[in-house]
C-alpha cells in the first residue's frame, strides 16, 4: 500500500462498492471471488489487480470505463476468453499478466484482443497449456513486447519463425516446458538480454552466438555439451547457469566475454588429459556434424585440451560442485585473477595446491568440502597465501594437518570448517623452543577468526591453550566423543567472546562442567549426551537458545522459569528425555514464560509405570496417582490418623454416657463424701 502524509493520503484510500480496495490509482481486487471485472471503479484507475478470482471471460465492455489503465493482472482465474474488442478503450496498457488460466481454450480470439495493444511491453502467459503453435498465434504480432513469459506450458520445439516480429524483446522466460530442440529461434532478437530455458529437455548447446545476451539460464536440462561459436566477437554474457545437467566436459566458452558468474553445479564433468591409469587423451579430438537441410557443417573440437582459450579475467564466481573432478589442470585457475568465490565441494579431489598471488589473491570463499583430500599443499616459499579469504570449508575430507602458518597470512579469515577430518589442534609449546611433533592445526593468534567448526574430528582431552589470542564467537565441537574427558581449562581463552557452543554427542554426563564462566553465551547445544541432572551452572546464563534433546533428564529445576536463564530463553528443545510424569511442575511453569518457543513441543513425552505419555494431556487417573505419590507425608499421616482418633473419641464418649451413674456412685463411695440434694 502507498504511504502518504496528511489528509490527502487518507482521501486516496477507500473501499469501492465492488469490494475492491483503492489505493491512489491502484485497485486491489485479489481473492474476492469475482466472476467478472468490476465495472464500478474509478475511471482514472491505472492498475487493476484481479489475481485469484473466478473470472472466465473479459468481454468487450469489461474495461470500457478504464481509459487510463496501464497494468492489468489476472493470474489464477478461470480465464478462457478475452473478446477481440476488450482492450479498445485501454490502448495504453503496457503490462498484462494472464498466468495460470485456460487461455488455450479460445487462444485465437484472445490473440485478436492482444493485437489491439500497441504499447504492451510485458506479457505473462505462463501455465496456460499452450503449444508452440498457439504461442505463435498469440504473440506473433506483438512487436512492442520487451518481456515475455511462456513458462510452464507444453512447448516442445522452437524454430526461426517463432519470435520473428519480437524485435524489442529484452527478457524471455521459457522454463518448465518440454523443449528438446531450438533451431535459430533467437536469431532476430538483437536486443535480448535475459534468457531462461531452465527445466526443459535440451541435449546440447552448440554454436552459441547470442553476443548481446547478458544472462543465460539453461539449468536442469540434459545438456552434455556446451560449445560457443568460435569467434573473437565480444560477448556481453555476464551470468551462465549450466547447473543440474549432464555436462561431461568443461564448457567451451566465448573467447571474449564479460562473464562474472559461471554455475556448473551437479554435472558429470571432469578433466581427461591425465587419467588415473596414466593414459593421456591430449591428442584426441571430437567432430560435431551439424546438418541443416542440405548443408553439413563439421566442427572439430579438442575436448581434452586443458588450455582454456576463453578470457575469464572478469570471472568472480565459479561453482563446479557436485561433479567428478579429481584434479585441476595446471594454470586452470590462473586465468581467473578476479575470482572471489570458488566452490569445488563434492568432487573427487585428492590434493589441492595453494599458491601465492593469482588466482587466490582476490579469493574470499573457498569450498573444498566433501572431497578425498589427504593433502593441502602450499607453494614453497609463499608468504602471501589467501590474503582476502574469509570462508574456508575443508569439511569431510581425509586431512590430518594443514600447511604450517596457513592462517598466518590469511589476514581476513573469519570462518573455518574442519569438521569430519582426523585433525588435532596444536597445544602450547610443550618444551621451550620445541613444538610437538604430532601433526596438528594451529589457529592460535588468528585474531580475525570468529567461527570454527570441528565436528567429528576425533578430538581427545585437549590441553594447553589451543584458542589463545583468538576471538571465537562460534565453536562446534559436536561428535567428538572424548573431547570433554579431561579438564576443560583449554576453553578458558574463550570465556569472554564465545556466543555459540555446540557440545552435541560429546559423551557429557557430569554436571561438574562450569558453564557460568561463559558470560557471552547465547546459544548452547547439549543434545545427544548422558546428562541425568540439569547443570546448575546454566541457571545464571542469559541464553537465547538451549538444546537438551536426547539426554537422560527426569526433570528440570522447578524454579527454572524464574532464573536468569528462564527469563532470557527464547527457544528450548526438550524432547527425547525420560521425564517423570509426576514431577512436571517445571513444564507447567515454562508454559507461562512469555516469548518462549518449544519447537519440539509435540515430541516431548514423560514416563509413568512403563507407559509413555504426553505431558500436555495426562489422563485423570495418572494425575490422581501422582498427587498421592507427591503428597506431603506428614499431611498424609495426619489424614490417615484423624479418623482413628475420632473413632476412639466417640467410643470413649459413648462408654462414658452409658456408665455415667455407676461411675459417679463408685467415685462417691470411694471418696466417702456426702453430696447435698
Amino acid at each position: 500500500l502507498a504511504v502518504g502524509w496528511g489528509s490527502q493520503a487518507i482521501a486516496d484510500w477507500a473501499t469501492s462498492p465492488g469490494s475492491c480496495e483503492l489505493v491512489q490509482s491502484t485497485a486491489h481486487c485479489t481473492g474476492r471471488w469475482l466472476s467478472s471485472v468490476p465495472g464500478n471503479l474509478r475511471g482514472d484507475t491505472e492498475e487493476l489487480l484481479l489475481d485469484d478470482n473466478a473470472i472466465q471471460v473479459v468481454g468487450n465492455s469489461s474495461l470500457l470505463l478504464y481509459h487510463q489503465l496501464r497494468r492489468l493482472s489476472l493470474p489464477k482465474n478461470r480465464l478462457e476468453l478475452i473478446e477481440p474488442g476488450a482492450f479498445l478503450s485501454s490502448q495504453g496498457l503496457h503490462m498484462l499478466s494472464l498466468a495460470d488460466n485456460l487461455i488455450f481454450t479460445n487462444y485465437s480470439l484472445t490473440a485478436a484482443a492482444l493485437s489491439a495493444l500497441p504499447a504492451l511491453r510485458t506479457l505473462d502467459l505462463a501455465g496456460n497449456r499452450l503449444t508452440e503453435d498457439m504461442v505463435l498465434v498469440l504473440v506473433g504480432n506483438l512487436s512492442s513486447l520487451e518481456s515475455l513469459s511462456i513458462a510452464r506450458n507444453i512447448i516442445m520445439r522452437l524454430d526461426s519463425s517463432f519470435f520473428t516480429n519480437l524485435t524489442q524483446l529484452l527478457e524471455l522466460n521459457l522454463e518448465n516446458n518440454y523443449i528438446f530442440e531450438i533451431d535459430q529461434a533467437f536469431k532476430g532478437l538483437q536486443r535480448l538480454q535475459r534468457l531462461n530455458i531452465a527445466y526443459n529437455y535440451l541435449p546440447c548447446v552448440v554454436e552459441f552466438d547470442l553476443t548481446q545476451l547478458r544472462v543465460l539460464n539453461v539449468s536442469s536440462n540434459v545438456i552434455e555439451w556446451f560449445l560457443a561459436l568460435e569467434s573473437d566477437d565480444l560477448f556481453e554474457l555476464e551470468v551462465l547457469d549450466l547447473s543440474h545437467n549432464h555436462l561431461l566436459f568443461f564448457p567451451v566458452l566465448p573467447r571474449q566475454s564479460k562473464l562474472r558468474s559461471l554455475l556448473l553445479k551437479d554435472n558429470k564433468m571432469s578433466f581427461y588429459q591425465r587419467l588415473p591409469n596414466g593414459t593421456s587423451l591430449a591428442d584426441v579430438t571430437v567432430q560435431f556434424l551439424l546438418i541443416d537441410g542440405n548443408s553439413t557443417t563439421v566442427t572439430t573440437v579438442s575436448l581434452w585440451d586443458e588450455i582454456c582459450h576463453s578470457n575469464l579475467s572478469s570471472l568472480h564466481l565459479l561453482d563446479m560442485s557436485q561433479n567428478q573432478v579429481w584434479y585441476l589442470p595446471e594454470g586452470f585457475l590462473a586465468q581467473m585473477p578476479s575470482l572471489t568465490h570458488l566452490k569445488l565441494n563434492q568432487n573427487c579431489l585428492e590434493m589441492f595446491l595453494l599458491s601465492e598471488g593469482d588466482p587466490f589473491a582476490m579469493l574470499m570463499e573457498l569450498d573444498l568440502s566433501q572431497n578425498q583430500l589427504s593433502e593441502l599443499r602450499a607453494e614453497v616459499g609463499a608468504r602471501d597465501i589467501l590474503p582476502n579469504l574469509q570462508l574456508f570449508n575443508l569439511s569431510t575430507n581425509r586431512l590430518r594437518a594443514l600447511p604450517p602458518e596457513v592462517f598466518t597470512y590469511a589476514r581476513k579469515i573469519t570462518t573455518v570448517d574442519l569438521s569430519h577430518n582426523r585433525v588435532d589442534l596444536c597445544p602450547q609449546i610443550a618444551v621451550a623452543g620445541k613444538m610437538e611433533s604430532a601433526p596438528c592445526v594451529d589457529i592460535r593468534g588468528v585474531k580475525t577468526l570468529t567461527h570454527l567448526f570441528l565436528a567429528g574430528c576425533g578430538l581427545q582431552g585437549l590441553g594447553g591453550h589451543p584458542f589463545q589470542h583468538t576471538s571465537l564467537m562460534h565453536l562446534d565441537l559436536s561428535d567428538n566423543y572424548q573431547a570433554l574427558s579431561g579438564d576443560l581449562g583449554w576453553l578458558q581463552d574463550l570465556t569472554l567472546t564465545l556466543q555459540v557452543l555446540s557440545l552435541r554427542n560429546t559423551s557429557l554426563s557430569t554436571t561438574a562442567v562450569d558453564f557460568s564462566v561463559f558470560n557471552s553465551l547465547v546459544r548452547l547445544d547439549l543434545s545427544g549426551n548422558s546428562l541425568t541432572v540439569f547443570p546448575a551452572s546454566l541457571s545464571v546464563l542469559k541464553l537465547h537458545s538451549l538444546d537438551l534433546r536426547d539426554n537422560c533428564l527426569p526433570a528440570l529445576p522447578l524454579d527454572v522459569a524464574h532464573t536468569p536463564l528462564g527469563k532470557s530463553l527464547r527457544e528450548v528443545y526438550l524432547s527425547q528425555n525420560p521425564y517423570n510424569c509426576c514431577t512436571l511442575g517445571w513444564w507447567d511453569s515454562l508454559q507461562w514464560v512469555e516469548g518462549l518457543h518449544v519447537p519440539d513441543r509435540q515430541e516431548v513425552t514423560c514416563s509413568y509405570a512403563s507407559r509413555t505419555l504426553s505431558p500436555r494431556a495426562l489422563p485423570e487417573p495418572v494425575l490422581q496417582s501422582c498427587r498421592w505419590q507427591t503428597a506431603d507425608l506428614a499431611l498424609l499421616y495426619l489424614v490417615l490418623a484423624l479418623p482413628t482418633c475420632l473413632t476412639l473419641l466417640v467410643a470413649f464418649a459413648v462408654i462414658f454416657l452409658m456408665f455415667k451413674q455407676k461411675l459417679l456412685k463408685m467415685v462417691k463411695s470411694r471418696c466417702g463424701v456426702s453430696s447435698p440434694y
